[in-house]
């Protein structure tokens, strides 16, 4: 810069301008829920750079980066989350607010098709807590308390009285979904012949679960003769062609699982 005709006052201002911008960005992007999570990709980048890039060993400035926001809420506490990420919002209440039921919002739109029933829950209280809050009904501390707890919950996928049994992300999508057609007590809504007779929905949704299991054919999905095995297996238990189409469509989300 020296070189184009730029004093020192001139190159100083020109930096200090770019940090500003630089750090505009970043809150603008935490702010939409548009930051990208790279932890899918740590191991592969590590083997690439301990494979072809020789360089020092790396210091590490903050032990948070790179996680993300809700991440950090369910490990460190909201305090500590939005002293590490949102620091840059020098305590605009809204703004950090916004921030914060934006990657809410954001996680549970990513999630939805995984448990449509567990996630929609979580979004009309999403909505409740913002509009509790545009309402000034509650007060910013409470306000961080509740959506605190909501993001704990949509982190984990699930909530606080799931059953010990649900071990697994697609357990709890089918009982989470079943109790769609259920009454409070557990009893089956429908007639005993669309269910397992005298079944609750926790065992329902065990019972699925490892009939599922055993009957999946290797590599099934987009393979409509062994997506038709699974949809057979799951007509046997619940007797409904609408009720098979729609779990379906959930077990085909929980690819690590089923």
């Amino acid at each position: 810069m020296d070189a184009a005709g730029y004093n020192s006052a001139e190159v100083s201002h020109i930096k200090h301008r770019i940090n500003d911008y630089l750090a505009i960005r970043e809150i603008i992007r935490k702010a939409s829920g548009e930051t990208l999570d790279l932890k899918a990709y740590e191991a592969d980048m590590r083997h690439l750079i301990d494979t072809y890039i020789q360089a020092d060993v790396p210091r590490k400035i903050s032990p948070f980066d790179d996680i993300p926001l809700l991440e950090l809420i369910v490990n460190t506490g909201i305090a500590e989350a939005i002293n590490q990420q949102l620091g840059g919002l020098k305590g605009n209440k809204n703004a950090i607010a916004e921030t914060i039921e934006n990657n809410v919002r954001s996680k549970i739109i990513k999630e939805h098709l995984n448990d449509p029933e567990f996630y929609e829950k979580m979004s009309a209280l999403l909505d409740e807590i913002i509009a509790a809050r545009k309402a000034k009904a509650i007060e910013y501390e409470e306000f961080l308390k509740r959506i605190a707890e909501l993001a704990k919950k949509v982190q984990a996928g699930k909530a606080d009285d799931t059953p010990v049994k649900l071990d697994t992300p697609g357990k709890r999508a089918l009982y989470n979904n079943l109790k769609v057609w259920t009454n409070p007590d557990g009893t089956a809504e429908k007639p005993a012949e669309y269910t397992v007779p005298g079944a609750s929905v926790l065992d329902l949704a065990l019972t699925i679960d490892e009939t599922i299991k055993h009957v999946r054919p290797n590599a099934w999905r987009g393979v409509q003769a062994r997506e038709q095995v699974i949809k057979a297996a799951l007509y046997g238990i619940l007797q409904d062609v609408e009720e098979v189409e729609r779990l379906f469509k959930i077990i085909f989300e929980h690819k690590g699982e089923y």
